[in-house]
């Protein structure tokens, strides 16, 4: 062999020396996930840039992604003529109350079913786990009538009380705290309250936080049930704004829409940025358990 055929195999070698630790590392998944992040993050992206759209380019065709004039109108509209003050604290007040009531009552239910004994508590938890598979559309017409009856249709209360303590986060608290360890402070003579919550729930750091990102995505994107339970304006929720103010007299007005919709997705986002690690802790320790 020539060393002229020499120098002219080791480039080829070379390169597929190096497609093959590329293939066999991780850069093949990391390329697949950037394909699979762009398609995640594209509805997204067009949602930001048509909320900056008018009317007239959103239906234009062909599309465009970029604006041609980008302009804050569409929000200025929800702040000014839509009273986005309203439904802001509206949803924020259901929202933040259904989240400390969830983590405060699923913590306790779940601290019962996982550490104490009395009668009935498998059966008890088998029951929360079959209404982890009843579809929330069903209770609808029978949480109406009991709110009803007790006077609390149009109120906080009733959206707030259906919903504090939901059997997903008793699940959740459950498999968590099933494998905390207390033994010294029952040996010590610490009392149940006491080893709740000096014990067991500053250990709950990462569940807790899952829970919160939960059920405040759930309260907060909920729609049907604040549609049905909130009768007057003064008590609508964003989702529920969103849908009846983003109609014009003849057709939908996809940029008020847009903009709404970009107002409505930001909290969330923000939450999960602020405690996607614990997010992630908390499903991780509780699939374990």
């Amino acid at each position: 062999m020539t060393a002229t055929t020499v120098a002219a195999s080791r480039p080829q070698s070379n390169k597929q020396s190096l497609w093959r630790r590329f293939v066999k590392g991780r850069g093949l998944s990391y390329c697949v996930l950037a394909v699979i992040g762009v398609f995640w993050i594209f509805p997204f992206l067009w949602m930001a840039l048509g909320s900056l759209k008018t009317q007239r380019e959103i239906l234009a065709k062909p599309p465009k992604l970029l604006p041609e004039h980008a302009s804050l109108a569409n929000f200025a509209k929800w702040f000014g003529e839509l009273n986005f003050g309203t439904y802001f604290t509206n949803s924020m007040v259901v929202a933040v109350i259904t989240v400390l009531g969830n983590m405060v009552l699923c913590s306790m239910v779940g601290y019962a079913l996982a550490k104490m004994d009395f009668a009935g508590k498998n059966i008890l938890f088998g029951a929360v786990m079959v209404t982890l598979m009843v579809p929330s559309v069903a209770t609808f017409v029978p949480l109406f009538v009991i709110i009803s009856n007790m006077g609390l249709a149009n109120s906080y209360a009733a959206l707030i009380l259906p919903f504090l303590c939901q059997p997903i986060g008793v699940f959740l608290m459950r498999q968590f705290i099933s494998g905390a360890l207390m033994e010294a402070a029952r040996v010590d003579g610490a009392g149940e309250l006491r080893i709740f919550f000096q014990i067991v729930l500053p250990q709950c750091g990462p569940p807790l936080a899952t829970l919160s990102i939960l059920t405040f995505l759930s309260s907060w994107n909920n729609f049907l049930w604040p549609l049905v339970a909130a009768q007057t304006e003064e008590k609508y929720t964003l989702p529920v704004a969103l849908s009846l103010y983003s109609t014009g007299q003849n057709a939908t007005n996809y940029s008020v829409l847009l903009a709404g919709a970009v107002l409505v997705v930001t909290p969330i986002l923000l939450l999960f940025v602020f405690l996607q690690r614990y997010f992630i802790q908390g499903v991780a320790g509780t699939g374990i358990k």
